[in-house]
């Protein structure tokens, strides 16, 4: 049995999805690797109560930071705040709930929830705030925090390239939460750069396997902001 997973529009693919409280997982990495398109889409929908799954809250007027200057987010689940002064007011004022995690837990607790795992021990935030109400266990003489798999109703992936079966590639940093945040929803919508026929993809290559992904979308030419731009000083040149 064939099921066709290309949509149009961005819009196309998100329209009998969207609502109030959804619990929503957003790949990228700052904003590298950022389901832009799809984002937009939320914005522009206004849903609200979200629950946002995301290594960080976006940048001011980019990505996820858009979602929160239209007060569409109830509470974020991330690593850390990164360029998002809008985001640090709400947090500040008690308007938006804020779970924080070290990254490498955000990591696995993404993973894990895809695997079908609902919980594991690590070692690492044991005897900090992270602990607080959380339990914990001894393994070999020490002490290991328990933390909960993270699994959503909605997740937003961006690929460089993908085929119309869902097989996603990614390029460079853009290989962040995106690959274990297509494992871990009910439903995974993928915005690709260059979408190709199957059989083009060198299978060794493929990263996420079409498998986890429901529906596909491609935004050719997609806008990449730079958050911060950093160069290196143009040598003098001396003549001899």
């Amino acid at each position: 049995m064939s099921f066709n997973k290309i949509f149009l529009t961005p819009e196309a693919a998100l329209a009998d999805i969207l609502r109030d409280d959804l619990v929503l997982m957003a790949g990228g990495f700052g904003v590298c690797g950022i389901p832009s398109a799809l984002i937009d889409v939320i914005l522009d929908s206004g849903v609200k109560g979200l629950t946002v799954i995301s290594n960080n809250p976006g940048a001011d007027g980019h990505g996820l930071g858009k979602l929160f200057k239209s007060r569409q987010v109830r509470k974020l689940i991330c690593s850390y705040a990164g360029d998002n002064a809008l985001f640090a007011q709400q947090y500040m004022a008690g308007e938006v709930e804020v779970e924080f995690n070290p990254q490498g837990t955000l990591a696995e607790r993404i993973r894990a929830g895809g695997a079908g795992i609902p919980a594991f021990y690590t070692r690492t935030g044991v005897g900090t705030v992270i602990a607080r109400g959380k339990p914990t266990a001894e393994f070999d003489g020490k002490t290991y925090l328990m933390e909960r798999g993270l699994r959503a109703d909605l997740a937003l992936i961006h690929a460089w390239k993908g085929d119309t079966e869902g097989n996603l590639q990614y390029r460079m940093t853009a290989r962040n939460f995106n690959p274990p945040m297509a494992t871990a929803a009910a439903m995974t919508v993928a915005e690709v750069e260059n979408l190709v026929s199957p059989g083009l993809l060198d299978p060794d290559h493929i990263v996420t396997p079409g498998i986890f992904v429901n529906r596909i979308v491609a935004v050719p030419g997609a806008s990449k902001h730079i958050e911060q731009r950093t160069v290196r000083p143009r040598p003098m040149h001396i003549e001899e």
